[in-house]
C-alpha cells in the first residue's frame, strides 16, 4: 500500500477499468497524452479517444456536444490550461447548463516545479469551487484517484478533479469506501484536528507519528471532495478535538479549502484555527523540494505549526 505513484496515473487506470464496462465513456486531450496521464485510455480505447490539439477551449466546448447527445467525456489537461484557458466555456457552456461534463486538471500546485511559475496551479480549485453546480475533488493519492473515476462517472453533472505530477505513497487502498461531499478520517485523535487535502494529506500523514512522540493526538481528515464540502463531519471532528485546527492544501488560500473550511466553522464559538497554505503568491522555478521549503509545504512545518495550535488555551 505504500508504494509511490501520481494522482495523474492512476486516475487514468481508474478510467480505463470503468470504460471497459461503460461504454458511454470518452476521453479527450488538448495534446497532453503523456503528460496527463490520458496516454493510457488512448492505448486501450482509440476510437473512444479525441486529442483535440492545443485547444482547451475548444475540448470543452466538444465535450458539452458528447454529453448533449449522452456520452460522458472526461477532458484533461494541465490544470492552469484546463482551468484558465477554458474557463468562460466551462462556466456557460458546461456548468451553466448543468451539462455531465468531467474536467481533469492534473499538475495542480507547486509541485509541478520543474513547468515554472506559469504552469503551476495555484488558483484552479478556487476558480471552479466559484462556479454553480460545480463539484470540485482532489484525490490523495493514486489509490484514491483510480476510485474517484467511477465516482465522476455516477454523479450527473460537471465535476472537476485535480491531480499531481509527483508521485506520493498510497495510504488508502482501492477498495476503501468513500462518498462524494463526505470528509475521510484517515486517523482519529483528540488533541488536534488536521483537516487536508491532495498531497497536504500524505504529508500530513508523516507528520503524525512524530507529533505522537511529542505527545500530540492529531486526527487526520482527508477532505477528497472541496466541493460539496462536508461541512457537519467537519464540525464534528473539530469538537472531539477541543475546536483546535489546522488547515493544509497546496493552493492559494484565498477561495480555496482554507477559506471553505473556515466559513464551515465561522459560527462556531471558540474555534482556534490555523492554515498552511500559498498565500496571494504564484509559484516559481526551481527544484521541487527547494520550492516545497520555500512555501512551507514540509512535514517539519506542519509539526511545528500543528504543536502551536494544539497548545493554544
Amino acid at each position: 500500500m505504500s508504494d509511490k505513484a501520481a494522482t495523474r496515473f492512476g486516475f487514468y487506470q481508474g478510467l480505463v477499468a470503468l470504460a471497459e464496462e461503460k461504454k458511454d465513456v470518452y476521453a479527450l486531450d488538448a495534446d497532453l497524452a503523456k503528460t496527463t496521464g490520458s496516454e493510457a485510455f488512448r492505448k486501450a480505447f482509440p476510437d473512444r479517444y479525441i486529442d483535440v490539439g492545443i485547444a482547451e477551449q475548444n475540448m470543452i466546448g466538444i465535450a458539452a456536444g458528447l454529453s448533449r447527445i449522452g456520452l460522458v467525456p472526461y477532458c484533461s489537461s494541465m490544470a492552469v490550461f484546463a482551468v484558465g484557458r477554458a474557463y468562460e466555456i466551462i462556466r456557460n457552456a458546461v456548468a451553466y447548463s448543468g451539462l455531465n461534463v468531467k474536467i481533469i486538471g492534473s499538475h495542480g500546485g507547486i509541485t509541478a516545479a520543474g513547468d515554472g511559475g506559469t504552469h503551476q496551479a495555484v488558483e484552479d480549485i478556487a476558480a471552479m469551487r466559484s462556479i454553480p453546480g460545480m463539484v470540485v475533488l482532489q484525490p490523495c493519492d493514486s489509490n484514491q484517484a483510480q476510485k474517484m473515476a467511477k465516482l465522476m462517472y455516477d454523479h450527473k453533472g460537471p465535476v472537476y478533479i485535480r491531480t499531481c505530477r509527483e508521485p506520493v505513497e498510497n495510504i488508502t487502498r482501492v477498495e476503501d469506501e468513500i462518498e462524494i461531499g463526505k470528509a475521510q478520517v484517515i486517523k482519529e485523535g483528540k488533541d488536534l484536528a488536521i483537516i487536508a487535502t491532495g498531497m497536504m494529506t500524505i504529508l500530513a500523514h508523516r507528520a503524525l507519528e512524530e507529533l505522537k512522540e511529542k505527545g500530540i493526538d492529531a486526527s487526520l481528515i482527508n477532505i477528497h471532495t472541496i466541493k460539496p464540502l462536508d461541512k457537519d463531519g467537519i464540525i464534528r471532528e473539530v469538537k472531539k478535538c477541543g475546536k483546535k485546527v489546522l488547515v493544509l492544501e497546496e493552493a492559494n488560500s484565498i477561495g480555496g479549502l482554507v477559506e471553505a473550511v473556515a466559513a464551515a466553522l465561522v459560527e462556531e464559538d471558540g474555534v482556534k484555527f490555523s492554515y498552511i497554505a500559498i498565500d496571494d503568491k504564484f509559484g516559481q522555478s526551481g527544484k521541487t523540494d527547494e520550492l516545497l521549503a520555500f512555501y512551507g509545504i514540509t512535514k517539519e512545518n506542519i509539526v511545528a505549526k500543528a504543536i502551536e495550535v494544539a497548545n493554544r488555551k
